[in-house]
C-alpha cells in the first residue's frame, strides 16, 4: 500500500479535575483562561493509532490539526514530541464560542485543504462529552465513518477496525477516505521522544514569533514553523462560526457536590461477606 496521509484531530481542553466557580463566563461559554490546559486524552489515543499506521507503511505522514486560541499551538508541539510530522493551528477570533456544529464546519474546511486519506480523532473531548464533532465532520465531508475504535490495521486496502461497544466488541472494515473516532480504551499514546523534544521545542506559529519579537532565522536555533490558518485561509463563512453559528446554548451550570453516605466496615470473615452478599441481593443491587 502507498503512503497514507493521516490527519489527527486534537483539542486543547481545560483540565476538568480543577473546575471551580469561575469556570463559566456569563454568556455560558467556558472560561478557559482560569483553567489549566491539557491535551484531550482520547485524542492522544487517536494519535497513537496514527503513528502505528505510519510505522507500517513507508511514506505515510501524520499531521495534527487543532482549532483554538494561540496557546493551542502547545498541542501541536506535544504531538511533534510524540512523533507527528507536522501540525496546523486553526485560529481566529471568529472561531471563539463555537459549538460542535461550528467547530466541525471549520475543521472540515481545513481538512479539505489538507486532503488526507484518513482522519482520526478522539471519541469525545472532556470539556463537552458530546462525541459529535467527528461524526459531523464525516457527514460534511461525505465520507464513511467508524466510531468507538480500539484497534485498527489494513487488509487489502481496507481499514479493519475493532470497536469497543457497551456490550462487547465488533470488527468492521471500511475503505479510504475515512473518518474514525477512537476510544479511551485504545492503547495509550507513547511518551515524548527526547530527540524530538530537542528538535521541536522551538517550533512556533507566526503569531508566537511576533509576540516573542523573534524570527529564529539567525543563531543556533533551527527555524521550525507551525502552520497557522485563519478564516480566510480555509474560506470560512464567518456567519457559520462562533456564537452566531452555534445553535447550542448553555442555560445553566450546576456544581454537583458528592457527599458520603452511611459506611459499614467489614472483616474478611466468611460471616461478614455472606451477610453483605445477602444484603445486596435483598436490595436488588446485585442479582
Amino acid at each position: 500500500m502507498k503512503g497514507i496521509k493521516i490527519v489527527v484531530l486534537a483539542k486543547q481542553v481545560p483540565d476538568t479535575r480543577n473546575v471551580g466557580p469561575d469556570a463559566m463566563k456569563a454568556d455560558g461559554t467556558v472560561n478557559r483562561s482560569v483553567l489549566p490546559a491539557i491535551f484531550n486524552p482520547e485524542d492522544l489515543n487517536a494519535l497513537e493509532q496514527a503513528l502505528r499506521i505510519r510505522e507500517q507503511y513507508e511514506g505515510s505522514t501524520v499531521t495534527v490539526l487543532t482549532m483554538g486560541p494561540g496557546r493551542a499551538a502547545e498541542i501541536i508541539r506535544e504531538g511533534l514530541y510524540r512523533g507527528a510530522d507536522d501540525g496546523v493551528l486553526l485560529t481566529d477570533r471568529a472561531f471563539a464560542g463555537s459549538d460542535t456544529l461550528a467547530t466541525s464546519y471549520a475543521l472540515t474546511l481545513a481538512i479539505r485543504r489538507l486532503e488526507p486519506d484518513l482522519v482520526l480523532g478522539g471519541r469525545q473531548a472532556i470539556d463537552g462529552d458530546t462525541a459529535q464533532v467527528g461524526p459531523q465532520i464525516a457527514e460534511k465531508l461525505g465520507w464513511p465513518q467508524v466510531t468507538y475504535a480500539e484497534e485498527m490495521h489494513f487488509e487489502n486496502d481496507r481499514l479493519v477496525i475493532r470497536r469497543r461497544l457497551e456490550r462487547g466488541v465488533e470488527t468492521v472494515s471500511a475503505p479510504l477516505p475515512l473518518v474514525v473516532t477512537v476510544n479511551g480504551t485504545a492503547p495509550t499514546c507513547r511518551y515524548r521522544n527526547a530527540r524530538l523534544v530537542m528538535k521541536y521545542k522551538y517550533a512556533r506559529t507566526d503569531t508566537e514569533l511576533q509576540a516573542e519579537n523573534a524570527d529564529y532565522i539567525a543563531g543556533s536555533r533551527p527555524l521550525v514553523r507551525i502552520i497557522e490558518w485563519g478564516t480566510e485561509a480555509v474560506g470560512a463563512d464567518t456567519e457559520q462560526l462562533g456564537l452566531s453559528g452555534s445553535p447550542t446554548k448553555v442555560k445553566e451550570i450546576d456544581n454537583v457536590i458528592l457527599q458520603s453516605k452511611e459506611a459499614k466496615q467489614l472483616t474478611a470473615s466468611d460471616r461478614d461477606i455472606e451477610a453483605l452478599v445477602r444484603e445486596l441481593l435483598e436490595s436488588h443491587t446485585i442479582g
